[in-house]
């Protein structure tokens, strides 16, 4: 097969896009946990980790998808790649990230390893994954032990406080991916012995197929592998022949992808040599691989004995291709292809990343594609064949007929979904997902729109028009930005592509008209939804039974909906000014955002006294029970607002006709369409639509910015520090209900514990506020300035304050004046260690106070909305 070494990322790109070349055929797609899963568990009560668990992962065939880590597949999974390690001391082979559940943790999910995503192309042309693996035993039961005695007011017991890299006794691992053809792939495996002794690691770099065949649906057939010394050739009937070749004469070792009953369950199994037959030969040293070299699954054997601070590199080569291959190239071409492929990253990021950003910055940014890239998994569920069962095996029982998500039974999906995190968020989240695509725009604008897209479709939307939250309830209710996101997207990419812009608007008016007519009971145009995204936030869980009779009127939930029609009103004008049929959208979706913002007054959102949006439980005698707790509730209502300019009324009569006429006619709709000034980059009269005038911005901005309440040195906190000293209470039916200021993990056990917004600073509202700022900024100018910090009694413009925030926020990550990262907090060998200061993690969120990364380690989804505020911090229009 010959090699292409002569294309750029920017050719390939445009090759994937329009479906010239199959560049991101073959990518990261492989799960890191498959285990623990909602498509794993078919047990009565959806016990998903107690039915599957770690112990069980290595012995018992996936029904759904595989894992591994390091790993790559096509984007169909129809095989699977990844690194298998043991440094001849673990009880198992090292073959997927270890961690916790929520009944193991002392915090709910949590993994237990390290690895880092160093780098990915967007087609996957080139990756680089990092992990460090102990030299000692891993310390699984210690992990569990320790982990479970603590309680939620302790800190979390982490690998590296157990004491295994102490004195540098472990392995740095890194792999690289180069592809020299869209199913060739060079690999390159490095182990480097950072401890002071000589020892030994097996490496295994192991292929196998995903089991299709032993769940009794037709037409499956087992496919063949074959192995011999350096080489595993496989033959699929719909992928023809794949082969793993490896430098020198490397033992091949093969077993079959299918369950070891035997080993738990005491029952005979399929195959005497099961999923976990090399496992067992290497450590136990029994008969379970293959002797004739035959099975669905192997592994090529490395043993590397070396020396202290030994470096080896090994090299790999995975080929697809309708005909049997010759030995591959692991020499000079093979060595061209890494160099290339390298230095096409290099330039392509050197064209994509501001050049204004400093080097931390740009590495920060990079780091954070790289965790988006390796973040895109393949995803299978079919709900309908999940809820009945297979042929091939017992029927599930009964009550899962009835129980989570049976009403999704239209679901089917069989894609590459970006995932919030490989390991703790192993599955699609709604409105992460939104996120994610904002910066995924910034270097493959093409997935990103096909990702808002394909929640959208018919086998993912349910038939009443609501998106699915994620799959351990996808009844569950997301907060609705895919309109917001689809325009971000839209305008990163050159606000040009208006088929893709038409097509996802159709789907949201049904998605639209499903809150409408499920979210607002009472018909007063103020939303209810429950958490919302927003997990432990309240007194009480907001998506279970309230204590008392009666409906929470949300005032995120009303913001998000303001928004929301903002959002489809500007996509209206946008879609109107090239289709004048979309006009009566445009009016329609502006006086439905004027209802709602009136309404969050009408019905008492809005406390004038206390200057703040807070939720309100609306009793059946019509009391009204406002809940003031000052949290991220009462500020997602400054996310709503939008620009309406004189072009665009000029351009679109009947818009302006329509503004003018609810001024006239609805004069108490006035307050939320401002009156006319010059403002933005051309000086241009626009009006302001928004749910706060100038002067409850002015007066929500005093705490927003005061360092005792909302302003952290690290962004914005979802919690007021107020609430630190004086928690809120409230007494419902004859309980009492607090919410206090918690700056890192949740004392709470409310949604599993490690998923806490009383404090913490969160990057995805962080961000929806600083864009919100700067839209503001643009309407007002100089005009408006702000107290900054508050009790500074200095101004600042909004735009300059939105710039300071971003800031803060970019500086979780980047080396401060001491070159320390405070996302690292306390940890001293992430903080100063060669080895590990500089491998970037993108943590679920951050200490409310001293910035430390806390919840998903891992996690780069939404987190990675930090490279997006470079750039408009570093290449906005008026830079």
């Amino acid at each position: 097969m010959g090699v292409r070494t002569d294309v750029s990322e920017r050719v390939r790109l445009a090759q994937a896009d329009s479906g010239e070349q199959p560049w991101r055929a073959w990518g990261p797609y492989l799960a890191e946990r498959a285990w623990g899963t909602v498509r794993e568990d078919y047990s009565e009560h959806g016990t998903a980790w107690d039915y599957f668990p770690h112990d069980h992962a290595r012995s018992r065939a996936y029904r759904w998808n595989e894992d591994g880590m390091a790993g790559l597949c096509d984007d169909r999974q129809t095989f699977a790649f990844a690194l298998a390690l043991w440094n001849g001391k673990d009880p198992i082979l090292k073959e997927r990230m270890f961690g916790l559940g929520g009944d193991g943790g002392n915090h709910g999910e949590d993994a237990k390893d390290y690895w880092w995503y160093q780098d990915s192309t967007p087609t996957h042309s080139w990756m680089r994954w990092r992990y460090h693996y102990p030299q000692a035993a891993f310390p699984y039961d210690q992990l569990v032990r320790v982990n479970g005695a603590r309680s939620r007011n302790e800190g979390e017991y982490e690998l590296v406080d157990t004491g295994v890299f102490d004195h540098d006794r472990f392995w740095a691992v890194t792999v690289d991916y180069a592809k020299a053809g869209p199913t060739d792939v060079c690999i390159a495996i490095t182990v480097s012995n950072r401890g002071p002794d000589p020892a030994v690691l097996h490496v295994l770099p192991t292929l196998w197929f995903r089991n299709t065949w032993s769940w009794g649906l037709p037409n499956r057939q087992a496919p063949a592998m074959t192995g011999t010394p350096g080489r595993l050739d496989a033959e699929h009937r719909s992928l023809g022949h794949l082969t793993l070749d490896g430098q020198g004469a490397p033992v091949a070792l093969m077993c079959d992808n299918e369950t070891n009953a035997q080993r738990l369950w005491g029952l005979p199994g399929r195959s005497p040599y099961p999923k976990d037959g090399i496992n067992d030969h290497l450590i136990h040293r029994t008969p379970t691989v293959n002797p004739n070299g035959v099975g669905t699954k192997g592994a090529l054997h490395y043993r590397l004995w070396m020396g202290a601070g030994e470096t080896r590199t090994l090299r790999l080569r995975l080929t697809q291709s309708d005909r049997p291959l010759p030995p591959a190239d692991l020499g000079d071409g093979w060595a061209e292809v890494m160099r290339t492929r390298l230095a096409e990253a290099d330039e392509f990021f050197g064209e994509v990343l501001p050049e204004a950003a400093t080097d931390d910055e740009k590495d920060v940014a990079r780091q954070a594609v790289a965790g988006l890239m390796w973040g895109k998994q393949f995803y299978h569920f079919d709900v309908k064949q999940w809820l009945r069962g297979d042929p091939g095996n017992a029927p599930p029982p009964p009550g899962r007929r009835y129980g989570r998500n049976n009403g999704w039974w239209h679901m089917n999906s069989f894609d590459v979904i970006s995932m919030p995190d490989p390991w703790e968020y192993p599955w699609y989240a709604a409105w992460d997902l939104a996120f994610h695509c904002v910066s995924i725009a910034r270097v493959d604008p093409g997935f990103a729109k096909s990702q808002l897209l394909l929640l959208l479709r018919e086998w993912y939307m349910h038939p009443n028009g609501q998106i699915p939250a994620y799959e351990w309830s996808f009844s569950d209710v997301n907060p609705p930005v895919h309109a917001w996101a689809a325009l971000q997207v839209f305008k990163i990419d050159g606000s040009r592509d208006f088929d893709f812009l038409s097509r996802i608007m159709h789907k949201l008016l049904l998605n639209f008209t499903w809150w409408v007519n499920r979210k607002d009971v009472g018909g007063h145009n103020v939303f209810e939804g429950g958490f919302l995204g927003l997990d432990n936030v309240g007194p009480f869980d907001r998506s279970a039974a309230l204590p008392v009779a009666g409906v929470l009127e949300q005032s995120d939930g009303t913001g998000w909906m303001a928004m929301y029609a903002l959002n489809l009103l500007d996509m209206s004008i946008l879609l109107a000014l090239h289709d004048r049929t979309y006009e009566d959208m445009a009016t329609k979706f502006f006086e439905h955002f004027t209802y709602i913002a009136e309404a969050a007054y009408r019905q008492g959102l809005w406390d004038e006294e206390d200057s703040f949006f807070y939720d309100v439980l609306r009793l059946p005698d019509g009391h009204k029970v406002p809940l003031k707790a000052r949290s991220i509730v009462g500020l997602l209502p400054l996310a709503a607002t939008t620009r309406l300019t004189s072009e665009t009324l000029n351009r679109l009569p009947g818009i302006s006709a329509r503004v003018r006429w609810m001024l006239h006619h609805q004069g108490e709709f006035g307050d939320v369409i401002s009156a006319r000034r010059l403002g933005g980059a051309d000086r241009r009269q626009q009006r302001l639509l928004s749910m706060v005038g100038q002067d409850q911005l002015l007066r929500i901005l005093a705490r927003l910015l005061d360092p005792e309440e909302f302003l952290s040195p690290y962004g914005l906190r979802t919690l007021s520090r107020a609430h630190l000293e004086k928690p809120f209470t409230v007494s419902l039916g004859g309980s009492d209900f607090t919410v206090g200021y918690e700056p890192a993990e949740s004392t709470s056990g409310l949604f599993g514990g490690n998923s806490n917004w009383r404090g913490p600073v969160w990057m995805p509202v962080n961000y929806l506020l600083v864009q919100a700022l700067r839209e503001y900024a643009e309407f007002y100018g100089d005009d408006l300035k702000a107290e900054y910090p508050t009790g500074s009694q200095c101004k600042k413009g909004l735009g300059e304050i939105a710039d300071d925030l971003s800031r803060r926020l970019i500086g979780l990550f980047v080396p401060d004046a001491e070159g320390r990262r405070p996302i690292y907090g306390a940890t001293e060998l992430f903080q100063t260690h060669r080895d590990w200061k500089d491998l970037i993690a993108f943590p679920e969120y951050f200490n409310g106070d001293n910035g430390a990364g806390l919840g998903a380690w891992h996690q780069t989804g939404w987190t990675a909305l930090v490279l997006d505020l470079v750039f408009n911090l570093r290449s906005g229009p008026d830079r």
